[in-house]
Protein backbone atom coordinates (compact mmCIF):
# COMPACT_ATOMS: atom_id res chain seq x y z
CA UNK A 1 0.00 0.00 0.00
CA UNK A 2 1.23 3.93 -1.03
CA UNK A 3 0.93 6.11 1.20
CA UNK A 4 1.43 10.23 0.11
CA UNK A 5 4.02 12.33 1.31
CA UNK A 6 1.28 14.54 3.74
CA UNK A 7 0.01 11.16 4.99
CA UNK A 8 3.07 9.88 6.26
CA UNK A 9 4.11 12.85 7.88
CA UNK A 10 1.20 12.59 10.01
CA UNK A 11 1.44 8.99 11.27
CA UNK A 12 5.01 10.07 11.62
CA UNK A 13 3.68 13.54 13.83
CA UNK A 14 0.91 10.82 15.57
CA UNK A 15 3.58 8.16 16.72
CA UNK A 16 6.52 10.95 17.64
CA UNK A 17 3.49 12.36 20.12
CA UNK A 18 2.52 9.80 21.62
CA UNK A 19 5.91 8.04 22.49
CA UNK A 20 6.52 11.55 24.35
CA UNK A 21 3.19 11.81 25.89
CA UNK A 22 3.66 8.73 27.30
CA UNK A 23 7.05 9.82 28.68
CA UNK A 24 4.97 12.73 30.14
CA UNK A 25 2.35 10.50 31.64
CA UNK A 26 4.84 8.69 33.50
CA UNK A 27 5.01 12.00 35.90
CA UNK A 28 1.50 12.80 35.72
CA UNK A 29 0.76 11.48 39.28
CA UNK A 30 4.11 13.92 40.65
CA UNK A 31 2.47 16.67 38.44
CA UNK A 32 -1.07 16.34 39.88
CA UNK A 33 0.46 16.34 43.48
CA UNK A 34 2.47 19.29 42.93
CA UNK A 35 -0.93 20.74 41.25
CA UNK A 36 -2.61 19.98 44.34
CA UNK A 37 0.02 21.49 47.09
CA UNK A 38 0.33 24.77 45.62
CA UNK A 39 -3.17 25.50 45.43
CA UNK A 40 -5.65 26.84 47.86
CA UNK A 41 -7.41 23.21 49.87
CA UNK A 42 -10.44 25.03 50.29
CA UNK A 43 -10.78 25.39 46.62
CA UNK A 44 -9.79 22.21 45.42
CA UNK A 45 -7.69 21.77 42.29
CA UNK A 46 -8.89 18.20 41.50
CA UNK A 47 -12.32 18.99 39.88
CA UNK A 48 -10.51 21.24 37.68
CA UNK A 49 -8.44 18.71 36.14
CA UNK A 50 -9.51 16.88 33.19
CA UNK A 51 -7.01 14.24 31.72
CA UNK A 52 -7.11 12.71 28.16
CA UNK A 53 -9.24 9.61 28.53
CA UNK A 54 -11.47 11.26 31.08
CA UNK A 55 -15.47 11.20 30.71
CA UNK A 56 -15.18 15.04 29.91
CA UNK A 57 -12.24 15.86 28.55
CA UNK A 58 -13.50 15.79 25.16
CA UNK A 59 -16.75 17.82 25.50
CA UNK A 60 -14.00 20.24 27.90
CA UNK A 61 -11.53 20.81 25.23
CA UNK A 62 -13.81 21.20 22.10
CA UNK A 63 -16.17 23.61 23.62
CA UNK A 64 -13.85 26.40 23.01
CA UNK A 65 -12.32 25.17 19.84
CA UNK A 66 -13.50 27.90 16.91
CA UNK A 67 -11.77 26.81 14.08
CA UNK A 68 -12.43 23.13 12.88
CA UNK A 69 -9.09 22.93 11.37
CA UNK A 70 -7.54 21.42 15.08
CA UNK A 71 -10.25 19.30 15.68
CA UNK A 72 -9.10 16.79 13.52
CA UNK A 73 -8.06 12.99 14.38
CA UNK A 74 -4.72 13.73 13.74
CA UNK A 75 -4.40 17.21 15.79
CA UNK A 76 -2.18 17.28 18.53
CA UNK A 77 -4.22 17.01 22.32
CA UNK A 78 -3.03 17.98 25.53
CA UNK A 79 -2.46 15.66 27.88
CA UNK A 80 -4.08 17.04 30.60
CA UNK A 81 -6.74 20.77 30.78
CA UNK A 82 -7.12 22.22 33.92
CA UNK A 83 -9.96 24.29 33.91
CA UNK A 84 -9.11 26.53 36.46
CA UNK A 85 -12.28 27.73 39.44
CA UNK A 86 -10.04 29.76 41.46
CA UNK A 87 -6.95 31.96 41.28
CA UNK A 88 -5.02 29.34 43.18
CA UNK A 89 -5.45 27.09 40.07
CA UNK A 90 -3.49 29.40 37.80
CA UNK A 91 -1.23 29.82 40.22
CA UNK A 92 -0.69 25.96 40.81
CA UNK A 93 -0.56 25.77 36.83
CA UNK A 94 2.26 27.91 36.36
CA UNK A 95 4.23 26.53 39.31
CA UNK A 96 3.89 23.06 37.96
CA UNK A 97 4.35 23.31 34.66
CA UNK A 98 8.04 25.13 35.35
CA UNK A 99 8.91 22.94 37.73
CA UNK A 100 7.95 19.86 35.14
CA UNK A 101 8.92 21.78 32.30
CA UNK A 102 6.12 21.00 30.80
CA UNK A 103 4.65 23.47 28.39
CA UNK A 104 1.87 25.53 28.82
CA UNK A 105 -1.18 26.84 26.47
CA UNK A 106 -3.56 29.33 27.53
CA UNK A 107 -6.62 29.88 26.66
CA UNK A 108 -9.75 31.99 27.45
CA UNK A 109 -12.05 31.65 24.62
CA UNK A 110 -10.55 29.99 21.53
CA UNK A 111 -10.95 32.84 18.89
CA UNK A 112 -6.96 32.42 18.23
CA UNK A 113 -7.52 32.13 14.27
CA UNK A 114 -4.40 29.45 14.32
CA UNK A 115 -5.17 27.86 17.79
CA UNK A 116 -2.51 28.53 19.13
CA UNK A 117 -3.97 28.30 22.70
CA UNK A 118 -4.84 24.79 22.56
CA UNK A 119 -2.92 22.95 19.80
CA UNK A 120 0.60 23.02 19.30
CA UNK A 121 3.14 22.78 16.25
CA UNK A 122 6.33 21.04 18.18
CA UNK A 123 4.82 17.49 18.95
CA UNK A 124 5.80 17.50 22.06
CA UNK A 125 3.81 17.38 25.50
CA UNK A 126 1.52 20.15 26.92
CA UNK A 127 -1.61 21.08 28.64
CA UNK A 128 -4.11 23.61 28.46
CA UNK A 129 -4.72 26.31 31.62
CA UNK A 130 -8.74 27.04 30.49
CA UNK A 131 -10.12 30.29 31.78
CA UNK A 132 -13.28 29.61 30.79
CA UNK A 133 -14.28 29.66 34.70
CA UNK A 134 -12.81 32.62 35.45
CA UNK A 135 -15.49 34.98 34.11
CA UNK A 136 -16.81 37.65 36.63
CA UNK A 137 -17.87 40.97 35.24
CA UNK A 138 -17.76 43.66 38.30
CA UNK A 139 -19.33 46.73 37.21
CA UNK A 140 -18.82 50.24 39.06
CA UNK A 141 -21.41 53.15 37.58
CA UNK A 142 -20.11 55.77 39.60
CA UNK A 143 -16.34 55.53 38.52
CA UNK A 144 -17.37 54.26 35.32
CA UNK A 145 -14.79 51.16 35.68
CA UNK A 146 -15.22 47.54 35.42
CA UNK A 147 -13.09 44.29 36.47
CA UNK A 148 -13.53 41.69 34.58
CA UNK A 149 -11.94 38.60 34.48
CA UNK A 150 -10.31 37.28 31.42
CA UNK A 151 -12.42 34.17 31.30
CA UNK A 152 -15.25 36.20 30.00
CA UNK A 153 -16.79 36.93 26.80
CA UNK A 154 -17.21 40.40 25.26
CA UNK A 155 -21.42 39.85 25.35
CA UNK A 156 -21.34 38.87 29.02
CA UNK A 157 -19.30 41.98 29.22
CA UNK A 158 -21.61 44.09 27.03
CA UNK A 159 -24.89 42.64 29.36
CA UNK A 160 -23.37 43.19 32.72
CA UNK A 161 -22.78 46.72 31.67
CA UNK A 162 -26.26 47.32 29.87
CA UNK A 163 -27.53 45.41 33.28
CA UNK A 164 -26.80 48.65 35.46
CA UNK A 165 -26.32 51.68 32.79
CA UNK A 166 -28.63 52.49 29.32
CA UNK A 167 -25.31 54.94 28.37
CA UNK A 168 -22.20 53.33 29.00
CA UNK A 169 -20.27 50.97 26.90
CA UNK A 170 -16.84 49.47 26.11
CA UNK A 171 -15.06 49.60 22.51
CA UNK A 172 -14.40 46.07 22.23
CA UNK A 173 -15.38 43.22 19.37
CA UNK A 174 -18.25 43.00 17.85
CA UNK A 175 -18.06 39.19 18.04
CA UNK A 176 -19.80 38.29 21.68
CA UNK A 177 -17.97 34.87 21.41
CA UNK A 178 -14.07 36.20 21.83
CA UNK A 179 -12.44 35.82 25.04
CA UNK A 180 -11.72 38.73 27.15
CA UNK A 181 -8.33 37.54 27.81
CA UNK A 182 -6.64 37.66 24.20
CA UNK A 183 -8.98 39.66 22.94
CA UNK A 184 -7.87 42.83 25.37
CA UNK A 185 -4.50 41.93 25.95
CA UNK A 186 -3.62 42.26 22.53
CA UNK A 187 -5.40 45.61 21.57
CA UNK A 188 -8.63 44.21 20.06
CA UNK A 189 -11.19 46.86 18.38
CA UNK A 190 -14.86 47.42 17.06
CA UNK A 191 -17.13 49.90 15.82
CA UNK A 192 -16.46 52.99 18.05
CA UNK A 193 -12.74 52.49 17.96
CA UNK A 194 -12.75 55.70 16.09
CA UNK A 195 -14.49 57.78 18.74
CA UNK A 196 -12.60 55.76 22.23
CA UNK A 197 -9.77 53.83 20.74
CA UNK A 198 -8.74 50.12 21.40
CA UNK A 199 -9.26 48.17 24.37
CA UNK A 200 -6.12 48.33 25.34
CA UNK A 201 -6.39 52.48 25.30
CA UNK A 202 -9.04 51.88 27.82
CA UNK A 203 -7.69 49.75 30.53
CA UNK A 204 -6.60 51.43 34.21
CA UNK A 205 -5.18 48.06 35.46
CA UNK A 206 -4.61 44.34 35.43
CA UNK A 207 -4.03 41.36 37.76
CA UNK A 208 -1.50 38.46 36.31
CA UNK A 209 0.45 35.50 37.76
CA UNK A 210 3.79 36.16 37.11
CA UNK A 211 6.33 33.41 36.18
CA UNK A 212 6.67 32.57 39.62
CA UNK A 213 3.32 32.19 40.77
CA UNK A 214 2.92 35.51 42.30
CA UNK A 215 -0.53 37.72 41.86
CA UNK A 216 0.54 41.17 40.70
CA UNK A 217 -1.39 44.09 39.98
CA UNK A 218 -0.40 47.61 38.16
CA UNK A 219 1.48 48.94 40.83
CA UNK A 220 3.34 45.34 42.07
CA UNK A 221 4.09 44.54 38.49
CA UNK A 222 5.65 47.90 37.22
CA UNK A 223 4.79 49.95 34.34
CA UNK A 224 6.91 48.07 31.36
CA UNK A 225 5.40 44.63 32.30
CA UNK A 226 1.77 46.42 32.09
CA UNK A 227 2.61 48.48 29.38
CA UNK A 228 3.46 44.77 27.70
CA UNK A 229 0.53 42.67 28.64
CA UNK A 230 -1.90 46.02 27.72
CA UNK A 231 -1.07 45.69 23.96
CA UNK A 232 1.77 42.59 23.44
CA UNK A 233 -0.37 40.08 24.31
CA UNK A 234 -0.90 39.00 28.08
CA UNK A 235 0.26 35.00 27.52
CA UNK A 236 4.44 36.04 26.53
CA UNK A 237 4.89 37.43 29.90
CA UNK A 238 2.30 35.58 32.77
CA UNK A 239 -1.34 34.65 32.79
CA UNK A 240 -3.65 37.61 32.83
CA UNK A 241 -6.06 37.22 35.41
CA UNK A 242 -8.49 40.46 35.02
CA UNK A 243 -8.55 43.46 33.39
CA UNK A 244 -9.85 46.87 34.80
CA UNK A 245 -11.61 48.51 32.59
CA UNK A 246 -12.79 52.28 31.75
CA UNK A 247 -16.12 52.72 31.00
CA UNK A 248 -17.42 55.23 27.84
CA UNK A 249 -20.09 57.13 27.20
CA UNK A 250 -23.03 56.54 24.16
CA UNK A 251 -25.86 57.80 23.63
CA UNK A 252 -29.47 56.26 25.09
CA UNK A 253 -29.62 55.23 21.16
CA UNK A 254 -27.73 55.11 18.67
CA UNK A 255 -27.68 54.65 14.69
CA UNK A 256 -26.86 51.73 12.44
CA UNK A 257 -27.09 50.56 8.89
CA UNK A 258 -26.32 47.98 6.37
CA UNK A 259 -26.13 48.72 2.59
CA UNK A 260 -24.61 46.32 -0.20
CA UNK A 261 -23.86 47.28 -3.67
CA UNK A 262 -22.56 45.45 -6.38
CA UNK A 263 -20.22 46.27 -9.40
CA UNK A 264 -22.91 47.18 -11.39
CA UNK A 265 -24.72 49.46 -8.67
CA UNK A 266 -21.58 51.42 -9.08
CA UNK A 267 -19.11 49.66 -6.12
CA UNK A 268 -16.35 50.51 -7.61
CA UNK A 269 -16.95 54.20 -7.32
CA UNK A 270 -18.47 53.93 -3.30
CA UNK A 271 -15.34 52.28 -2.20
CA UNK A 272 -13.05 54.15 -3.98
CA UNK A 273 -14.78 57.43 -2.55
CA UNK A 274 -14.72 55.23 0.91
CA UNK A 275 -11.02 55.01 1.45
CA UNK A 276 -10.38 58.37 1.50
CA UNK A 277 -13.40 59.35 3.08
CA UNK A 278 -14.13 56.97 5.97
CA UNK A 279 -10.93 58.10 8.29
CA UNK A 280 -11.98 61.23 8.03
CA UNK A 281 -15.39 61.44 8.83
CA UNK A 282 -16.81 62.58 12.31
CA UNK A 283 -14.58 60.20 15.39
CA UNK A 284 -18.58 58.87 16.35
CA UNK A 285 -19.08 57.52 12.43
CA UNK A 286 -17.58 54.15 11.74
CA UNK A 287 -18.39 51.92 8.52
CA UNK A 288 -16.87 48.92 7.57
CA UNK A 289 -16.75 47.98 3.98
CA UNK A 290 -17.29 43.96 3.37
CA UNK A 291 -16.01 42.75 -0.09
CA UNK A 292 -17.20 39.14 -1.34
CA UNK A 293 -18.19 37.16 -5.04
CA UNK A 294 -21.44 36.42 -5.42
CA UNK A 295 -23.66 35.54 -8.68
CA UNK A 296 -23.89 38.38 -10.94
CA UNK A 297 -27.73 39.36 -12.42
CA UNK A 298 -26.40 37.03 -15.36
CA UNK A 299 -26.37 33.60 -14.14
CA UNK A 300 -23.13 32.45 -15.75
CA UNK A 301 -20.91 35.26 -14.19
CA UNK A 302 -19.59 36.65 -11.18
CA UNK A 303 -19.89 40.01 -9.37
CA UNK A 304 -18.29 41.71 -6.28
CA UNK A 305 -20.58 42.94 -3.95
CA UNK A 306 -19.74 45.09 -1.35
CA UNK A 307 -21.41 45.42 2.01
CA UNK A 308 -21.26 48.34 4.22
CA UNK A 309 -21.98 48.68 7.44
CA UNK A 310 -22.45 51.30 9.89
CA UNK A 311 -22.45 52.96 13.50
CA UNK A 312 -23.42 55.86 14.28
CA UNK A 313 -23.15 57.20 18.32
CA UNK A 314 -26.04 59.62 17.27
CA UNK A 315 -29.10 59.97 15.73
CA UNK A 316 -30.97 59.54 11.95
CA UNK A 317 -31.04 62.95 10.56
CA UNK A 318 -27.08 63.28 11.91
CA UNK A 319 -25.85 60.68 9.86
CA UNK A 320 -27.84 61.28 6.61
CA UNK A 321 -26.79 65.20 6.81
CA UNK A 322 -23.02 63.71 7.46
CA UNK A 323 -23.17 61.16 4.48
CA UNK A 324 -25.10 63.05 2.08
CA UNK A 325 -22.60 65.34 2.07
CA UNK A 326 -19.27 63.05 2.23
CA UNK A 327 -20.52 60.29 0.78
CA UNK A 328 -23.66 60.86 -1.75
CA UNK A 329 -22.02 57.71 -3.77
CA UNK A 330 -23.48 55.83 -1.33
CA UNK A 331 -27.26 56.67 -1.39
CA UNK A 332 -27.95 55.65 1.85
CA UNK A 333 -31.52 56.56 2.72
CA UNK A 334 -33.53 57.06 6.09
CA UNK A 335 -35.40 53.46 5.20
CA UNK A 336 -31.67 51.78 5.58
CA UNK A 337 -31.44 52.77 8.88
CA UNK A 338 -32.14 51.81 12.07
CA UNK A 339 -31.80 53.65 15.98
CA UNK A 340 -31.69 51.41 18.73
CA UNK A 341 -29.87 51.29 21.67
CA UNK A 342 -26.60 50.90 22.16
CA UNK A 343 -26.46 47.24 23.41
CA UNK A 344 -29.30 45.95 20.83
CA UNK A 345 -27.16 47.32 18.25
CA UNK A 346 -24.46 44.52 19.24
CA UNK A 347 -27.43 42.19 18.38
CA UNK A 348 -27.51 44.08 14.90
CA UNK A 349 -23.81 43.44 14.01
CA UNK A 350 -23.85 40.13 15.02
CA UNK A 351 -26.56 39.41 12.46
CA UNK A 352 -29.05 39.14 15.41
CA UNK A 353 -32.49 40.52 14.59
CA UNK A 354 -32.60 44.12 16.43
CA UNK A 355 -35.46 43.51 19.21
CA UNK A 356 -34.21 40.31 19.95
CA UNK A 357 -33.57 39.49 24.02
CA UNK A 358 -30.12 41.01 25.21
CA UNK A 359 -29.49 37.59 27.38
CA UNK A 360 -28.53 35.86 23.28
CA UNK A 361 -25.15 38.08 24.33
CA UNK A 362 -24.82 35.27 27.18
CA UNK A 363 -24.26 32.78 25.66
CA UNK A 364 -21.00 30.67 24.39
CA UNK A 365 -22.28 28.59 21.81
CA UNK A 366 -21.52 29.37 18.46
CA UNK A 367 -21.62 27.77 15.16
CA UNK A 368 -17.95 26.56 14.16
CA UNK A 369 -16.41 25.99 10.55
CA UNK A 370 -13.29 25.52 9.34
CA UNK A 371 -11.53 29.04 9.06
CA UNK A 372 -8.36 30.74 7.84
CA UNK A 373 -7.25 34.98 8.38
CA UNK A 374 -5.16 37.06 7.48
CA UNK A 375 -4.41 40.99 7.67
CA UNK A 376 -3.07 43.78 6.43
CA UNK A 377 -2.97 47.71 6.48
CA UNK A 378 -3.60 50.37 3.74
CA UNK A 379 -1.45 53.15 3.73
CA UNK A 380 -2.48 55.23 0.39
CA UNK A 381 -5.24 54.92 -1.47
CA UNK A 382 -5.64 52.39 -4.20
CA UNK A 383 -6.55 54.22 -7.74
CA UNK A 384 -9.67 52.64 -9.44
CA UNK A 385 -7.21 50.72 -11.73
CA UNK A 386 -5.91 48.99 -9.00
CA UNK A 387 -9.46 48.16 -7.60
CA UNK A 388 -10.59 46.36 -10.76
CA UNK A 389 -7.71 44.71 -10.96
CA UNK A 390 -8.59 43.72 -7.04
CA UNK A 391 -12.22 42.97 -8.40
CA UNK A 392 -10.98 40.45 -11.22
CA UNK A 393 -9.19 38.47 -8.78
CA UNK A 394 -11.58 38.02 -6.46
CA UNK A 395 -13.61 36.38 -8.91
CA UNK A 396 -11.31 34.41 -10.18
CA UNK A 397 -10.74 33.20 -6.94
CA UNK A 398 -14.34 33.01 -5.48
CA UNK A 399 -13.84 32.44 -2.00
CA UNK A 400 -11.86 34.37 -0.41
CA UNK A 401 -13.21 37.81 1.17
CA UNK A 402 -11.85 41.14 1.99
CA UNK A 403 -13.18 43.18 5.32
CA UNK A 404 -11.77 47.00 5.11
CA UNK A 405 -11.94 48.40 8.73
CA UNK A 406 -11.21 52.44 8.90
CA UNK A 407 -8.77 54.40 11.33
CA UNK A 408 -8.99 57.63 11.75
CA UNK A 409 -10.10 59.55 14.82
CA UNK A 410 -8.54 58.41 17.67
CA UNK A 411 -6.85 56.26 15.55
CA UNK A 412 -4.45 58.84 14.28
CA UNK A 413 -4.20 60.78 17.30
CA UNK A 414 -2.75 58.49 20.04
CA UNK A 415 1.16 58.19 20.28
CA UNK A 416 2.31 53.95 18.31
CA UNK A 417 4.55 53.87 21.44
CA UNK A 418 1.91 54.73 24.22
CA UNK A 419 0.78 50.88 24.27
CA UNK A 420 2.67 48.08 21.67
CA UNK A 421 -0.02 48.14 19.25
CA UNK A 422 1.72 50.36 16.96
CA UNK A 423 -0.29 51.05 13.65
CA UNK A 424 -2.11 54.68 14.46
CA UNK A 425 -1.31 57.61 12.55
CA UNK A 426 -0.65 56.86 8.91
CA UNK A 427 -2.63 53.68 8.24
CA UNK A 428 -5.83 54.18 6.52
CA UNK A 429 -7.74 51.07 7.19
CA UNK A 430 -6.99 47.67 7.97
CA UNK A 431 -7.70 44.59 5.81
CA UNK A 432 -9.44 40.94 6.87
CA UNK A 433 -8.65 38.05 4.58
CA UNK A 434 -11.18 35.49 5.75
CA UNK A 435 -12.37 32.04 4.44
CA UNK A 436 -14.89 29.65 5.91
CA UNK A 437 -15.71 26.26 4.91
CA UNK A 438 -17.68 22.71 5.58
CA UNK A 439 -15.63 20.22 5.29
CA UNK A 440 -11.95 19.04 5.96
CA UNK A 441 -11.38 18.22 2.29
CA UNK A 442 -11.58 21.65 1.05
CA UNK A 443 -8.95 22.87 3.62
CA UNK A 444 -5.67 23.19 1.72
CA UNK A 445 -7.76 24.45 -1.24
CA UNK A 446 -9.25 27.04 0.65
CA UNK A 447 -5.78 27.92 2.80
CA UNK A 448 -3.87 28.30 -0.64
CA UNK A 449 -7.27 30.86 -1.99
CA UNK A 450 -7.00 32.90 0.59
CA UNK A 451 -3.00 33.37 0.22
CA UNK A 452 -2.93 34.13 -2.98
CA UNK A 453 -5.39 36.82 -2.66
CA UNK A 454 -3.21 37.79 0.72
CA UNK A 455 -0.07 37.44 -2.06
CA UNK A 456 -2.19 39.19 -5.01
CA UNK A 457 -2.82 42.20 -2.13
CA UNK A 458 1.47 43.15 -1.62
CA UNK A 459 1.71 46.24 -3.69
CA UNK A 460 -1.14 47.80 -1.89
CA UNK A 461 -0.45 47.43 1.61
CA UNK A 462 2.50 48.27 3.88
CA UNK A 463 5.93 47.47 3.25
CA UNK A 464 9.25 46.70 5.06
CA UNK A 465 7.42 45.58 6.99
CA UNK A 466 4.27 44.51 5.90
CA UNK A 467 2.64 44.81 9.19
CA UNK A 468 0.16 42.84 10.79
CA UNK A 469 -2.81 42.66 13.94
CA UNK A 470 -1.03 40.35 16.58
CA UNK A 471 -4.94 39.39 17.33
CA UNK A 472 -5.56 38.25 13.77
CA UNK A 473 -2.40 35.66 14.60
CA UNK A 474 -0.99 33.85 11.12
CA UNK A 475 1.45 31.27 11.42
CA UNK A 476 2.10 32.01 7.89
CA UNK A 477 4.59 34.85 9.27
CA UNK A 478 6.36 32.65 10.58
CA UNK A 479 6.38 29.58 13.79
CA UNK A 480 9.00 29.92 16.73
CA UNK A 481 10.16 26.61 17.71
CA UNK A 482 12.19 28.09 20.53
CA UNK A 483 15.52 25.69 20.11
CA UNK A 484 17.32 27.95 20.99
CA UNK A 485 17.53 31.77 22.45
CA UNK A 486 19.40 32.97 19.26
CA UNK A 487 16.87 31.55 16.86
CA UNK A 488 14.80 31.66 18.93
CA UNK A 489 14.92 35.06 18.90
CA UNK A 490 15.41 34.93 15.21
CA UNK A 491 12.90 33.54 14.30
CA UNK A 492 10.56 35.86 16.66
CA UNK A 493 11.36 38.81 15.29
CA UNK A 494 10.57 37.48 11.86
CA UNK A 495 6.86 37.76 12.95
CA UNK A 496 7.02 40.17 15.74
CA UNK A 497 8.21 43.17 13.70
CA UNK A 498 5.10 42.60 11.36
CA UNK A 499 3.10 42.30 14.33
CA UNK A 500 4.75 44.90 16.82
CA UNK A 501 7.29 47.43 14.25
CA UNK A 502 9.07 49.62 16.58
CA UNK A 503 7.79 48.32 19.73
CA UNK A 504 9.19 44.69 19.41
CA UNK A 505 12.38 45.23 20.53
CA UNK A 506 10.86 47.06 24.12
CA UNK A 507 8.48 43.51 24.49
CA UNK A 508 12.00 41.44 23.99
CA UNK A 509 13.53 43.37 26.98
CA UNK A 510 10.44 43.21 28.79
CA UNK A 511 10.30 39.70 28.46
CA UNK A 512 13.47 39.05 29.31
CA UNK A 513 14.15 40.56 32.25
CA UNK A 514 10.36 38.92 33.68
CA UNK A 515 10.89 35.43 32.20
CA UNK A 516 14.46 34.87 30.72
CA UNK A 517 13.59 31.06 31.22
CA UNK A 518 10.93 31.29 28.38
CA UNK A 519 8.55 29.34 30.25
CA UNK A 520 5.69 31.67 28.45
CA UNK A 521 5.83 30.32 25.20
CA UNK A 522 4.00 29.42 22.16
CA UNK A 523 4.74 29.58 18.54
CA UNK A 524 4.16 33.09 17.72
CA UNK A 525 5.11 34.64 21.74
CA UNK A 526 7.69 37.25 22.44
CA UNK A 527 11.31 35.39 22.42
CA UNK A 528 14.02 36.31 25.11
CA UNK A 529 17.15 38.20 24.39
CA UNK A 530 20.05 35.46 23.64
Amino acid sequence: MKYSRTTLLAFIFFFVTICELNSSLANTETFTQCLTTNSDPKHPISSAIFFAGNRSYSSVLEAYIRNLRFNTSTTAKPFLIIAATHESHVQAAVICGRRHNLQMKTRSGGHDYDGLSYVTYSGKPFFVLDMFNLRTVDVDVASKTAWVQTGAILGEVYYYIWEKSKTLAYPAGICPTVGVGGHVSGGGYGNIMRKYGLTVDNTIDAKMVDVNGKILDRKSMGEDLYWAINGGGGGSYGVVLSYKIKLVEVPQNVTVFRVTRTLEQNATEIVHRWQTVAPELPDELFIRTVLSVQNGTVSSTKTVRASFVGMFLGDTTTLLSILNQRLPELGLVRSDITETSWIQSVLFWTNIQVGSSEKLLLQRNQTVNYLKRKSDYVRKPISRTGLESIWKKMIELEIPTMAFNPYGGAMARISSTVTPFPYRKGNLWKIQYGANWGEDRLTNRYLELTRELYRFMTPFVSKNPRQSFFNYRDVDLGINSHESKMKSYVDGKRYGKKYFAGNFERLVKIKTRVDSGNFFRNEQSIPVLP
